[in-house]
């Protein structure tokens, strides 16, 4: 880890996740973090541990996107303590065809030079008709 502050460990973390630098983003994590994604789609829960975070929740997300076509932009952050909030824009083209576009907000604690936890927010009902819905035909 090159930094212990909050703000820095998560814009490292979201550019590995732009750059597809699979190493960077598990360094990120803490072994014991959790991930907390809200709503009621098949990845909506509390991820619980690195492995699960990393390899299941974000690696299987990777599967639903064409590759070469995700685009990850940090919009901003705001820290306070060892929380930060980071907004980033996400666009793909889904293996579905759909166009996936979606405005995410994740709140962040840093601890140690590691993301501990994560609650994201996003456009649930968008993940639903682009990433999960039914293929036409």
């Amino acid at each position: 880890m090159t930094s212990t502050d909050p703000r820095t460990v998560v814009v490292r973390y979201v550019e590995a996740v732009r750059d597809g630098d699979a190493a960077v983003i598990r360094d990120s994590f803490d072994p014991d973090a959790t991930w907390h994604y809200p709503g009621s789609l098949p990845t909506s829960k509390v991820w619980r541990g690195r492995d699960a975070i990393v390899d299941d929740f974000l690696g299987g997300m990777g599967t639903v996107f064409v590759p070469g076509t995700v685009r990850i932009e940090l919009v901003g952050t705001i820290a306070e303590g060892d929380r930060v909030v980071a907004e980033w824009t996400s666009k793909a083209r889904t293996v579905h065809g759909a166009d996936y576009d979606n405005r995410c907000l994740g709140i962040f604690t840093v601890r140690e030079g590691r993301i501990t936890s994560v609650i994201e927010y996003a456009d649930t009902h968008h993940v639903a008709a682009t990433l999960f819905a039914e293929p036409q035909g």
